[in-house]
Parts: structure tokens; sequence; C-alpha cells
């Protein structure tokens, strides 16, 4: 199951060559992130952490504008204020996490949806709609991981790491739940182009 680092790689190869093509900044922002192998909610959450300079969780349109130009989205102070509208879905002048994952994270097609739906449950072997340790044993083998092997990391140390690449970054409970899933793959999704391809690196991915 070492799917992730490969889906990782694909994604910022795909997001580099689309960057290219667009003047959407929403998009633009999106492909940046994905470019720099921000997937999911993991990775977006590095994005939305650099961008808040004061660490209170929350972006004001000064840290959103500073953080457009850090991402190379180069808009006029206008155009960032009707994005920043955009973001911030409840009209409170802030954008939360949730907000920020929501706009950036594209729509899929209802194929998509259904092979995720499918890895996960492969993962859930308990069918309770959340995976954990537990689950993963028998599916997933930590003995082959370096780190295991070489002493370093227990196998619950080895399960633990890969459930936090799909983990919520504001809520690390050890358990990844069906949205939390869907979340990490939209941001796989954004890169690639065709349902054929995405589905097909899917199944390759987690022998489905």
């Amino acid at each position: 199951m070492a799917g992730t680092a490969r889906h990782d790689r694909e994604m910022a190869i795909q997001a580099k060559r689309k960057l290219a093509q667009t003047t959407d900044p929403i998009e633009r922002l999106r492909l940046q992130c994905l470019a720099r192998g921000s997937a999911g909610i993991k990775g977006l959450a590095r994005v939305f952490h650099i961008m808040d300079d004061d660490r209170n969780r929350t972006l004001d349109f000064k840290e959103f504008l500073k953080g457009l130009h850090d991402y190379a989205v180069l808009i006029e102070k206008e155009d960032a204020e009707k994005i920043f509208q955009i973001f911030d879905k409840d009209g409170n002048g802030k954008i939360d996490f949730d907000e920020f994952l929501l706009t950036l994270r594209p729509p899929m097609s209802n194929a998509r949806k259904e092979i995720i739906l499918q890895a996960f449950r492969k993962l859930d072997k308990t069918g309770d709609g959340i995976i954990t340790i537990e689950d993963l044993q028998g599916v997933y083998n930590a003995k082959h991981h370096p780190k295991y092997q070489n002493g370093e990391w227990s196998e619950d140390q080895v399960f633990r790491t890969f459930l936090d690449n799909f983990d919520s970054p504001y809520d690390k409970d050890g358990q990844v739940t069906t949205d939390e899933f869907m979340n990490y793959y939209a941001g796989v999704s954004a890169s690639i182009d065709t349902d054929i391809y995405f589905i097909l690196m899917m199944k390759n991915a987690w022998k489905i």
C-alpha cells in the first residue's frame, strides 16, 4: 500500500503542466499547492499554516493576500477581495481551514467517488465507516516498512504514520473517516484530467 507517495509525485508533475495553461486565480492557487505535493487535507493544511502568520487558525485578508503572492498568484487587490469572499463562506471576514479546504477541493465525478469508496471499504475491515490501526492489520504489511525493519518504529507507529496521510491535521485522532479519505483523494484528483486514468491509478495502488 505505498500508493500515497506515488500519487503525490504524479500529481505534482501534472499540476506543473496545467499551471501554465490557466489564468483563473483559484485554479492557479490549487495547482500551485498540488505542484508542491500538497495533496488533500494534509498538504492543504501545510499551505494554510504557512499563510496563517499569526497562527490563530484563520486567515484575514492581509494574510490571504500575502499568501497569494507567496504562491505566485499575482492579482490585483480588487480581484483578491472577490476571491477572498468566495473562500469566506460564512461572511465573517476570515477564512477558516474548512472554508479553505472546501474552496480548493475540486468537484469529482461519481465514477471517481465510487473508486475512492471502494479503496476505503477495502481498508475499513470492520465496516463502521472509520479506518483505525486495527483495520489496517492484515491489510497493510507494516513489516515491509524500512523504519520497522531497522527497529526505529514499532508496527503501530508504521500504521499511525500511514493513517496520518489522510487524518485531519486539526483533529489528529488516529482514525480516518470517509470524508477525510475523500478529501485526500480530491486533491489527487485535481491534477488528473480523465476518469479512466484516475480509476486505473486507484486500482493499481490499492489492488482493487
